[in-house]
């Protein structure tokens, strides 16, 4: 008998797809170094305000973003709680000895071709 698999769950559907755009990550790796708000994080992409608002609201959906309402300014908060349940969960598992077992060969393997 096979042990039960976990249930999937909506919220790491919606944290995978946070993740999926290159925008989303690179907005994540802005707030990892401090909260922002939405005006400072606009002003480092070639998009328009409107088009990072949309990134913003996705990474929120999915728990990643917390927003703080100061006056009339959004801050920006990163939250890394759903990364760490979707590391748990879906990258741990992979990284047994066999896994880095297999890394190692095929780094190996690699760095002798010609």
């Amino acid at each position: 008998m096979s042990a039960a698999l976990p249930r999937p769950r909506p919220a790491d559907d919606r944290v995978f797809k946070a993740l999926a755009d290159p925008t989303r990550r690179a907005v994540l790796d802005l707030l990892r170094k401090k909260p922002l708000s939405t005006g400072r994080i606009a002003a480092r992409f070639d998009m328009t305000r409107f088009g990072v608002m949309k990134h913003l609201r996705v990474l929120q959906e999915a728990g990643l973003v917390l927003v703080e309402e100061r006056g009339r300014e959004r801050w920006n908060h990163l939250n890394p709680v759903p990364i760490r349940e979707i590391y748990r969960r879906w990258l741990r598992p992979f990284e047994e000895d066999d896994a880095d077992r297999l890394l190692r060969i095929k780094r190996k393997a690699e760095a002798t071709k010609p």
